[in-house]
């Protein structure tokens, strides 16, 4: 089987360059997290986690360049992963790119790049380096509200109340906030929110915005 080669598409604008990488990486690290507050209330003995966001994921990886056996200036190939960082003069931002190895396509910019030289010729001409890259994934809204399933606080339901139940209670169930109980009494025209009867049947309603 014929050894796939990693490639850096570059698009600007309706144009779209290659960059071929030298030396496949030997391996690469996916990074992803998300985003919290963390709210106090009163009488619990830990804060209420409220999801914010998730955060961009990200890709590094080493990129290793070696251009002793030809004599050249090995910076020839490492500026123009490099140059990936400047903004581009049609774009007035840096340029989107796509990192594709095998199964592997990411899509994203360019956050960071560490450069390290470890060979020169007797000029000081270096021929050897160490691209330490880092990718961040952009995602248009189109194509993140594609990813995320539209249920839970997004439509409305019903909840049957359980004793000891309360408001801020099920708004923090729901939608992991619970200074939104308002939002559930006034769908319910719940005139004193400490006197849920347990058994009733509630609406928990759509959140919009």
């Amino acid at each position: 089987m014929a050894l796939k080669k990693a490639m850096i598409m570059v698009h600007r604008g309706p144009i779209t360059e290659r960059i071929d990488v030298l030396f496949n990486p030997n391996e690469y690290m996916l990074d992803s997290s998300n985003q919290y507050s963390w709210q106090t209330i009163p009488g619990l003995s830990q804060p209420i986690a409220q999801f914010v966001s998730g955060e961009a994921t990200t890709l590094t990886m080493e990129l290793f360049f070696d251009s002793y056996e030809k004599g050249t200036d090995v910076r020839k190939h490492t500026s123009k992963i490099v140059g990936l960082l400047d903004v581009d003069k049609d774009l007035h931002a840096p340029p989107l790119c796509k990192f594709v190895w095998g199964s592997l396509q990411f899509k994203g910019i360019i956050e960071k790049v560490s450069q390290k030289y470890t060979m020169f010729l007797e000029s000081g001409i270096p021929v050897r380096a160490t691209l330490t890259v880092t990718f961040k994934a952009v995602q248009s809204i189109k194509e993140q509200f594609k990813r995320i399933p539209r249920q839970s606080a997004d439509r409305t339901k019903q909840r049957t109340v359980k004793q000891g139940d309360q408001l801020w209670r099920i708004a923090a169930e729901e939608y992991e906030d619970p200074g939104l109980w308002r939002e559930i009494a006034r769908a319910n025209a719940i005139k004193n929110p400490k006197q849920l009867e347990p058994g009733t049947v509630i609406k928990i309603p759509r959140l919009y915005g």
